[in-house]
């Protein structure tokens, strides 16, 4: 991704209502990544940033020991990957960030 798109994506807000649309895409979705007791590890942030460049909306697990690890680990990973937390249920979360040079996901207005 471009600095200009990932500056984009950091910035990028959503309406309730795309934050609802993509939780109904977010449903049926598996977690496609697990992040363990290690946390946030250059290995997890790279394979972050190949999958959420490729799905756009993706179910991360996170298998922290309490809530505030877990939303701690949550925030921390939307930060870095320049990502917007859609909703979180428990140990997973529904993140989103648009890929600038090639959408597959087309949010209502």
């Amino acid at each position: 991704m471009t600095d200009t798109g990932l500056l984009q994506s950091v910035r990028m807000t959503l309406k309730e209502s795309q934050k609802k649309f993509l939780r109904g895409l977010g449903h049926q979705l598996k977690p496609t990544l697990i992040i363990a007791d290690a946390g946030l590890t250059e290995a997890v942030l790279r394979e972050f940033e190949t999958t959420i460049a490729h799905h756009e909306l993706i179910k991360v697990r996170v298998r922290a020991g309490d809530r505030k690890n877990r939303d701690a680990v949550i925030a921390d990973l939307c930060k870095q990957g320049a990502a917007l937390l859609i909703t979180r249920i428990g140990n997973v979360a529904l993140v989103y960030r648009k890929n600038e040079d090639k959408p597959t996901i087309r949010l209502p207005r």
